[in-house]
């Protein structure tokens, strides 16, 4: 492979030494990794049916590799049902080691396509909100699918800059991951076009884009709220160096311990221009260190003890609360009401919001968002038609088998799993009496894949289009 003169010549002043081990890794195959969503399945029970061999990432508790060459995962009825993620092992990192607890008020911040976010959202399982953005609108929609299809519900998928988010969510977050855009020296080996693109926007250019967006997080952070930051680079000024920037615009900010792992490597104090040492506590990961691809992480928490509010703002403080409390519908329409006879879940009216004929099911205690560019609030439920309800692709993604009371559960060998994922229309007489009708929840080895309408013994297909098998 051809790499850059001047970044050979930067890796070799890195790495002294080390270098030559590192170049060889160059001339090995990339890494391919699969992340278990334990939102919808532990992981003991993924490994029970697995179709693929698979073998542990050691750093990452719901990671395995797997035999890219010769398997393709995406091409299985299960990734269809959101049990797993397809993503580069190192790249697995930042959202596993931002610690995440019940209820968390969680903001990812350059999320597309989703490989961070749906751990994040896996993590918070159904309690809190997570609020993911890209400023890609294009990127926004397919991460907008991956959270969908991973049952994360309690979500904002936002397409804007972060300097407008900033006006709707001071001090709102407790945990915000920021996978920075950057030079992607880290992933040459998995992707050359990476090099082209380097040569193109070098260290500079993307170094200045990270330190705005940093600063502008740490104003959507709480006090004492926790900020990973993260980049697939080795480049100083990118790594250390934006850290450094932050910790000197905003020195409430400490560095924080990462959870170790043998083949993970400290920050490098002495890349910065301060030479802190509590950058060691930062993590470099390289591919002659670890089965993995290079990577930087930095876990920072927010120390300042929050501010004594004016009288003012606790007026504002009071309006915002009250708009929250009455919020929602104040009663639910039949045709929802007559669905959700069906569902085990218990549906709360503050939650609810009517918009047209669309029917949301909104986290809990959101700022007014009005004005801010978004793909989706809440999960969408599905819509409102003349005396019936349709539920929703996503809605069925977040559903259980045991939540809804009329299922069709098929294997995954059965060949109208894949018939269903097309589109098409399923005979399903072997299955049912013929005197049965209305919305079934069809479901590969107990795990939801979509809606059908039954009638005589035959499926209607409900699966949303965009979302259908491409062979």
């Amino acid at each position: 492979m051809n790499l850059p003169i001047k970044f050979e010549e930067k890796m070799k002043a890195l790495l002294q030494e080390e270098y030559e081990e590192y170049i060889k890794r160059y001339d090995e195959p990339r890494l391919y990794g699969l992340r278990v969503n334990t939102r919808k399945i532990s992981v003991e029970e993924f490994l029970k049916i697995s179709p693929f061999e698979l073998k542990p990432i050691p750093w990452i508790e719901n990671g395995f590799y797997y035999d890219g060459d010769h398997v393709q995962p995406s091409k299985h009825p299960y990734y269809f049902a959101g049990l797993y993620y397809l993503q580069e092992p190192s790249a697995m990192t930042p959202a596993n080691r931002l610690p995440i607890n019940p209820g968390d008020k969680v903001f990812d911040v350059c999320a597309a396509p989703g490989g961070k976010a749906t751990e994040l959202g896996a993590k918070l399982d159904g309690t809190g909100v997570l609020v993911a953005n890209d400023i890609s609108n294009s990127r926004a929609k397919g991460l907008l699918k991956n959270i969908e299809l991973f049952g994360i519900g309690n979500v904002l998928v936002l397409s804007e800059e972060p300097g407008k988010i900033e006006e709707y969510f001071e001090e709102y977050f407790d945990k915000i991951l920021i996978d920075a855009p950057c030079s992607g020296e880290g992933m040459f080996r998995k992707d050359k076009k990476m090099v082209k693109a380097w040569e193109e926007h070098g260290p500079e250019f993307f170094a200045k884009i990270q330190r705005s967006i940093v600063t502008q997080a740490a104003r959507m952070l709480k006090p004492g709220g926790m900020m990973l930051y993260s980049t697939c680079t080795f480049d100083s000024e990118e790594n250390e160096g934006t850290i450094e920037y932050l910790l000197e615009q905003y020195p409430e900010f400490q560095i924080c311990e990462i959870a170790p792992y043998e083949g993970f490597c400290p920050g490098l104090p002495e890349v910065s221009r301060s030479k802190r040492e509590d950058l060691s506590r930062t993590v470099r990961m390289f591919p002659h260190k670890l089965h993995g691809e290079g990577h930087y992480v930095a876990l920072l928490q927010k120390g300042e003890q929050p501010k004594e509010e004016n009288e003012e703002q606790t007026r504002q403080r009071r309006i915002k609360a009250d708009r929250i409390a009455k919020t929602g519908v104040r009663k639910i329409p039949e045709e929802l009401e007559a669905f959700f006879e069906n569902v085990s879940w218990d549906l709360e009216k503050s939650r609810l919001e009517i918009h047209g004929e669309c029917v949301y099911y909104m986290p809990e205690d959101l700022p007014d968002v009005r004005g801010i560019r978004f793909l989706r609030t809440g999960l969408l439920l599905g819509e409102l038609k003349k005396n019936r309800f349709e539920p929703s692709q996503a809605f069925a993604m977040n559903l259980k088998k045991e939540e809804y009371r009329y299922c069709l559960c098929l294997s995954a060998e059965d060949e109208r799993v894949v018939k269903y994922l097309k589109g098409e229309t399923l005979d399903v007489e072997d299955l049912v009496s013929p005197k049965e009708k209305g919305w079934y929840l069809i479901c590969v080895d107990e795990y939801p894949l979509g809606w059908g309408k039954l009638s005589a013994g035959t499926v209607k297909n409900k699966y949303l289009p965009g979302w259908r098998w491409q062979s």
